[in-house]
């Protein structure tokens, strides 16, 4: 019996390249929902009113439904067309080599990101910005500025630019590629602007 090990990118892509063949709407519409409703009968999965479950034991069975969604369900790859499979051991192995921390940004504006517990004391780290909705070019970087000048904000998250230079960002064209240019060049621009050079994007 060889030792457990993680899944590493070689594993991933050969897995992938030889798995079952999945169309994306029965990815989403049929496979992702019944193994989630399957995963709620079995470990007894009922938040009632609470967003956020602080009872230990439903937090206990929740990690393990996920586990076990995980292993029944798989993951899916939209560019192939397939799904390649993971076993138990491999997902522990895979957290075990997960980092427990991470530093974020540069010099002063820099923040450090840790694993965190239930109820514990470390604060999260907050992320501000449009996170991926459409800006448009006339507000972006004061938009970015904004957020980037409130204390409590640690990162910041991009939006995307519905034109550059007056021409539509169409995706997987050249204007895709400079709308992405500039929204760096602004967001950068913003940060600077706000005093945070460093802040992490």
């Amino acid at each position: 019996m060889t030792a457990p090990r993680y899944v590493d990118v070689f594993d991933t892509y050969n897995r992938f390249m030889a798995g079952d063949r999945i169309l994306e709407k029965d990815w989403d519409y049929y496979l992702v929902p019944n193994n989630a409703s399957l995963m709620k009968k079995r470990y007894g999965i009922n938040f009632g009113k609470e967003i956020i479950p602080e009872d230990q034991d439903m937090i206990d069975r929740l990690f393990v439904a996920g586990i076990d969604m995980l292993i029944t369900t798989g993951i899916y790859n939209r560019d192939t067309g397939t799904r390649m499979k993971i076993s138990e051991d491999e997902i522990y192995e895979g957290l075990k080599m997960a980092p427990k921390k991470l530093s974020l940004g540069e010099g002063k504006d820099s923040v450090e990101c840790k694993a965190r517990r239930v109820n514990t004391i470390n604060k999260p780290v907050i992320e501000g910005g449009p996170t991926g909705a459409p800006v448009s070019e006339a507000i972006y970087s004061t938009l970015i500025e904004s957020y980037a000048q409130e204390p409590m904000v640690d990162t910041v998250v991009t939006g995307v630019l519905e034109t550059v230079k007056g021409h539509p960002s169409v995706k997987n064209s050249p204007w895709e590629v400079r709308a992405t240019m500039h929204e760096l060049t602004y967001t950068h621009n913003a940060l600077i602007a706000a005093g945070r050079p460093g802040m992490a994007i």
